[in-house]
């Protein structure tokens, strides 16, 4: 997976699926075109986060800091980011996917974020997201995780959410 090239080694990890009922290239549209916005759920936790409202599809993540830092279509694609988490203002860098690659300043959490289809049957996808978090010294890696603790499980609720929602506009009841 590409995520195990751009972060194999991480202080925390996060990992949810969902299988689908279509196509991989139905899911892999879907999850690029996606707008989260959509979710009270997610449009509440954003806005709780300080995020703007336009952060709620990969254009908007795109603005504010995100960036794709590798992609194979129809299969994965992933996100990295690198900031300062546990501030309130998150301290966000812009940086492009090389800067990203390399970057090892102190202070610092770098995470990527990914999106995979797998087909695991004839017609049926498996839909995986998976966020990992390297903090680039000690002191950083202990203020984030003290973050984490208070953060981390709305993290995982996004997530699910997202999955959820590419679900059921996939799956329409």
């Amino acid at each position: 997976m590409l995520i195990d090239q751009v972060l194999p080694k991480y202080d925390e990890r996060e990992y949810h699926q969902i299988e689908i009922s279509g196509d991989r290239t139905e899911v892999y549209e879907t999850v690029r075109a996606l707008d989260f916005s959509d979710s009270s759920l997610i449009r509440t936790l954003f806005r709780m986060r300080g995020l703007p409202a336009t952060a709620t599809n990969l254009g908007g993540l795109l603005q504010v800091g995100f960036l794709l830092v590798d992609e194979i279509a129809d299969a994965e694609f992933v996100l990295g980011l690198v900031g300062k988490f546990w501030t309130l203002r998150a301290q966000i860098l812009q940086l492009d996917a090389v800067q990203y690659n390399e970057f090892s300043q102190r202070g610092y959490a770098k995470l990527a974020w990914n999106f995979a289809i797998r087909e695991s049957a004839p017609g049926i996808v498996r839909l995986s997201t998976e966020t990992r978090i390297v903090c680039t010294d000690d002191h950083s890696k202990s203020r984030f995780k003290l973050y984490w603790l208070l953060i981390g499980r709305f993290s995982g609720l996004t997530r699910k959410e997202m999955l959820r929602s590419v679900k059921r506009k996939i799956e329409p009841k």
